[in-house]
């Protein structure tokens, strides 16, 4: 049967003495990873004796001799109880009460974190211009594509008006000369005629008797002087040279 001092000093929850002990608003005691367990399935925070809602312990207790931590150990820096003040751990030590050491020490910590602050601050700073970088170089980018995009647009539709306008030169080349060739062919044709007939003529005429021959010989003669006359025919260029049309350094 414990007695009950050992009450006093034993968990609610493991029944064993305090480890890590915590104190709840409500006033009771437990150890520190007890509660943390016994809340760890549960939707509200309550305390496992009295059930009153706690969310968090107000207080921590001393793991040695169990009692309020109501003061700090300036030579340790830690939390003393009255108990540990008057122990020889802690002989000859200075010690202020907790509230005025967690304010003093909550100082000079925030004094540690102006540094931090500010150097947070250049760091968001050069974040923010590098952030601003990066949207311009997107931003100009993105007009640099357009005005390429747009810039080869109009050089292709150059090139295709240029395409259209040479083709188009071309065939008119091509209309024009075709039809000085027909006329210069038709010509030629009448004049291979008109000379392959009288070679012909001719030639049965020189084949025929001396009598016959004789007699047509002088209209003979005529004719064939009549075509000596005829000038030499000469041949017509075709189509311009393709540097006309064509430009080898595209």
């Amino acid at each position: 049967m414990t007695t009950q001092s050992e009450d006093h000093l034993s968990c609610p929850i493991c029944h064993d003495i305090f480890e890590d002990p915590v104190i709840l608003s409500c006033s009771h005691s437990f150890c520190k990873a007890c509660l943390q367990i016994w809340w760890l399935d549960k939707p509200i925070k309550q305390c496992p004796v009295c059930k009153t809602i706690s969310l968090q312990s107000s207080q921590t207790l001393c793991t040695v001799h169990s009692e309020n931590l109501r003061l700090f150990c300036l030579d340790h820096q830690e939390p003393a109880c009255v108990v540990c003040r008057d122990s020889a751990v802690h002989i000859n030590h200075r010690f202020s009460p907790i509230n005025e050491a967690a304010h003093t020490h909550k100082q000079e910590l925030q004094e540690c974190l102006k540094p931090l602050k500010e150097k947070l601050k250049l760091y968001e700073e050069v974040k923010g211009k590098c952030v601003q970088t990066a949207e311009h170089i997107s931003v100009q980018t993105q007009e640099t594509e357009k005005q390429i995009k747009q810039q080869f647009t109009r050089l292709r539709q150059f090139l295709q008006n240029e395409e259209d306008a040479r083709i188009a030169a071309l065939k008119d080349e091509e209309k024009q000369k075709s039809q000085k060739m027909k006329v210069k062919i038709e010509t030629l044709s009448r004049k291979i005629a008109d000379l392959s007939g009288t070679i012909r003529a001719t030639e049965r005429e020189v084949r025929a008797e001396d009598i016959s021959f004789l007699h047509s010989y002088k209209a003979a003669v005529k004719r064939v002087q009549q075509l000596s006359v005829l000038d030499v025919p000469q041949l017509v260029s075709g189509l311009p040279e393709n540097s006309v049309f064509v430009n080898d350094d595209w």
